[in-house]
């Protein structure tokens, strides 16, 4: 059995750290975009 409080190996660990961090900055990306795009088109402050 693992140490790990997650059950995953320091390998799957780092794995999956890997992938949450893209996916992460990846929809930070496509919101900060959206929020440009919206703001173009109606811009909500002053």
């Amino acid at each position: 059995m693992s140490d790990s409080m997650s059950g995953l190996s320091e390998n799957e660990a780092k794995e999956f750290h890997k992938i949450f961090v893209t996916s992460f900055i990846g929809f930070t990306v496509i919101a900060v975009i959206a929020h440009v795009l919206v703001w173009v088109w109606r811009p909500w402050l002053g």
